[in-house]
C-alpha cells in the first residue's frame, strides 16, 4: 500500500466536513490532487479493503431503519444471501453461527417504505425476516488509528 492509500484509510475515518466537494477537500489535505484521492479511493476498493465510502448518519435522523435477522436454509445461504444484497438500502450483510444465521441493516425514506422492502424480500426469498429496530441509541466509535511496518 502506498503512502496516499494509508493516509486515506487512516486520516479520514470521521469528523470530515460535511461538504459539495469532499474529495476536493480531502486533496487539500492531503496535498495531492482530487484526482488522485478518487484514484487511491477507487484502488481500495477493488482491491477490497474498503468496501463503502460514505456519510454515517445518526440512526433515525434520515429515514428509518433496522437490523434484520432471518433462518435461511445452508444451500440456500449465499443465494439467498446475493438476493439481499441487490437491495440498494442494505448494508452489514454477514452470516452467524445460529438459528438465525443471516444478519443484515437495511435503510428506508420512511418506516413504510421499510416494511414494503422486507415484505419484498420475504416474498422474493419464501423466508420470513425479523425486524430488531434500535430502541436505544449507544454511539460506539469504530474508528482506531492504524499501524504501518
Amino acid at each position: 500500500m502506498n503512502t496516499l492509500e494509508k493516509r486515506l484509510l487512516n486520516d479520514f475515518q470521521r469528523d470530515l466536513a460535511p461538504s459539495p466537494t469532499p474529495f476536493a477537500d480531502m486533496a487539500e489535505e492531503l496535498g495531492v490532487t482530487e484526482e488522485a484521492v478518487i484514484g487511491g479511493l477507487r484502488t481500495l476498493t477493488e482491491r477490497g479493503v474498503v468496501s463503502r465510502v460514505g456519510p454515517v448518519f445518526r440512526p433515525h435522523r434520515c429515514g428509518a431503519s433496522s437490523l434484520v435477522a432471518m433462518t435461511v436454509p445452508e444451500a440456500r445461504l449465499e443465494a439467498v444471501a446475493e438476493m439481499i444484497n441487490a437491495f440498494p438500502g442494505v448494508n452489514h450483510n454477514y452470516e452467524r453461527e445460529h438459528r438465525l444465521n443471516l444478519w443484515f441493516v437495511i435503510t428506508a425514506d420512511t418506516q413504510g417504505h421499510l416494511q414494503a422492502l422486507l415484505q419484498h424480500i420475504e416474498r422474493q426469498t419464501g423466508l420470513a425476516t425479523l425486524s430488531l429496530p434500535m430502541l436505544a441509541e449507544y454511539h460506539i466509535d469504530l474508528g482506531f488509528p492504524l499501524q504501518w511496518d
